[in-house]
């Protein structure tokens, strides 16, 4: 297409806007189910169950440190099935684009959303295309569909046991500090990209490992906000060892200045999972021999003693760790 800048016209169901669809989404996206001709597709999945989910994705900036709105959205989504223990098959692709946006910015995120879901063995088996006044939008707003394939190993918040151990598969705070970083003009430098990756490696490894009870992405609200979600459902309390909780330095260095708690900002790519306490360090073993788990920890249990989300200092103290109420960060993903 010859167009520098997405106009109202590519969203009227003319040749402008077959152009953008064939041009941009097809050429990148295309797939032995692929038929942007159809309303819908027939998949056939070989499993004695399938798991489905959705998302939305707002960020901005559309494109920042170790990611952008595309790759972001294949990762959120998939992330969502591999925690809850499926392999992650299809995804459908919603793109609501702001009149004005570049046709080269859509056409590189469109390209990266196709490399990152194919580096996964995943297809964009359905899409649907809009394009908002400008004004009305932020540049580019995605929603997926995700479809993947149940394993036989069941997971639920009903599973967690008094003692059950928590663990985490890497460093926390990353993708909100990267976002934040480009975002803002705070003149700020540091060595920090978003940690949005696939965490089908890391759950795939735990779900080899016999008592495991329960598995999430810490994505907006953080690990507190999972910590919470944990007490809420089992009714018992959670307590998390600070000094066991891996945040990098440039992270923390930003949090402190701008005072920031790394607990409370999201990851794109870490798991939290509880497990049966004698089976943790089986499972802390198998993720750190992983490239995204190799700094994986042990972070806390559950106690049924308690009924709070309790922290544990470094300085040998406690604090009940609030639920988040504010929202420090918005469009974060």
């Amino acid at each position: 297409m010859d167009d520098t800048h997405i106009s109202l016209a590519h969203g009227n169901g003319g040749r402008f806007m077959r152009e953008l669809i064939n041009e941009i989404f097809a050429r990148h996206l295309a797939g032995p189910n692929l038929d942007v001709q159809a309303d819908a597709v027939p998949l056939e999945l070989d499993s004695p169950g399938i798991m489905f989910t959705t998302d939305g994705f707002t960020v901005q900036p559309l494109e920042f440190p170790g990611g952008n709105i595309g790759s972001l959205a294949v990762h959120g989504t998939t992330n969502d099935l591999a925690v809850a223990g499926a392999t992650p098959k299809f995804l459908s692709l919603n793109a609501f684009i702001e009149e004005g946006m570049e046709v080269a910015t859509l056409e590189r995120i469109i390209k990266s959303l196709a490399d990152t879901a194919r580096a996964i063995d995943v297809q964009v088996v359905a899409g649907d295309t809009k394009v908002l006044r400008r004004g009305e939008g932020g540049g580019l707003y995605l929603a997926t569909t995700g479809v993947g394939v149940r394993s036989e190993v069941r997971l639920g918040l009903d599973r967690i046991e008094d003692g059950d151990a928590i663990l985490v598969s890497g460093p926390v705070g990353d993708h909100g500090i990267a976002v934040l970083l480009a975002r803002e003009a705070f003149g700020l430098q540091g060595d920090v990209a978003s940690d949005a990756a696939s965490v089908l490696p890391l759950t795939q490894a735990a779900l080899s490992i016999p008592g495991l009870r329960f598995m999430r992405d810490p994505t907006r609200g953080g690990l507190a906000t999972v910590a919470h979600e944990l007490q809420r459902a089992t009714g018992m309390g959670i307590t998390l060892a600070q000094q066991n909780i891996p945040v990098k330095d440039p992270v923390q260095s930003v949090c402190d200045m701008l005072g920031y708690d790394p607990m409370y900002l999201a990851c794109e790519g870490r798991v939290v999972a509880v497990i049966d306490a004698d089976r943790a360090a089986a499972l802390l073993q198998a993720w750190q021999q992983l490239p995204d788990g190799t700094q994986a920890a042990i972070i806390g249990h559950v106690d049924k003693a308690s009924s709070h989300v309790l922290l544990k200092t470094e300085l040998g103290g406690e604090r009940i760790l609030e639920e988040l109420e504010d929202d420090p960060l918005p469009r974060i993903c």
